[in-house]
């Protein structure tokens, strides 16, 4: 089953999969960057929004906010989330914008869903196109070279009679631009459980790489992923936020 047919299937599902998110202290420490490194502007575009869940809480800061996603069940659910939003089915490596914003934000690792170094550079420059003046793009990301493929984080979620058990974790083969979420999800009932496995194929970059990457279009920020407290990147954990000023 392809990464999107399974996303798709369980877009009923998907906010249970994340219920262990806070996305009230992401939103708010982006928030608070923003504050920091914008432009003072308070228009803002969530990049693979899903359910919507970022958006809501960026419109309850003020910001006239927008998100776009690859799966039009997820934009549906995010358009009853946040109806005073506009959503647009794109592809992040390659979107538009009617006018320029003043923050564009990427959530849960997802810029890795590029697909390979070339696709996550036209990421960057769609975003740079997109942004205004001293406009500022953020997002988190793992480094490659410090993937523990052992290492999975799991949690359970229970509705209408059913226990969701959500099982997640990265590999990397050590070689090459490909990288891999790996996802197992339980569905158990009384009457039976049913189980999906599937593998996203995701961009494998190093900070490094990626600090390259981003240095013709921005001022970089790289920020340890502590959404509790702003803390300068300290060059060894390998699970960072980035703040990128449009130069």
């Amino acid at each position: 089953m392809s990464a999107n047919a399974l996303y798709t299937d369980l877009s009923d599902h998907y906010d249970l999969m994340c219920a262990d998110i806070d996305y009230q202290a992401q939103s708010y420490f982006i928030h608070r960057l923003q504050q920091i490194f914008g432009n003072s502007g308070n228009t803002h575009l969530d990049l693979a929004c899903g359910t919507g869940p970022h958006v809501r809480h960026f419109i309850d800061y003020g910001y006239q906010s927008s998100g776009l996603d690859i799966n039009q069940p997820m934009l549906d659910r995010a358009a009853i989330r946040c109806p005073e939003a506009q959503f647009s089915l794109q592809n992040m490596s390659e979107f538009v914008v009617p006018e320029q914003l003043d923050l564009i934000t990427c959530f849960l690792y997802s810029i890795h869903y590029c697909d390979g170094i070339a696709k996550l550079s036209d990421c960057i420059a769609s975003v740079h196109n997109a942004l205004r003046a001293g406009g500022v793009f953020c997002f988190n990301v793992v480094d490659k070279n410090h993937i523990d493929n052992d290492a999975f984080v799991e949690h359970n979620a229970a509705i209408d009679n059913s226990v969701f058990t959500f099982r997640s974790g990265w590999h990397y083969s050590g070689t090459g631009e490909q990288q891999s979420l790996k996802l197992n999800i339980e569905k158990a009932t009384s009457d039976e459980t049913l189980i999906w496995h599937d593998e996203h194929r995701m961009v494998a970059v190093s900070i490094t790489q990626l600090k390259e990457l981003l240095k013709p279009y921005f001022e970089v920020h790289v920020f340890e992923h502590d959404y509790e407290k702003i803390t300068p990147w300290g060059e060894k954990s390998g699970n960072v936020i980035f703040a990128c000023v449009k130069i």
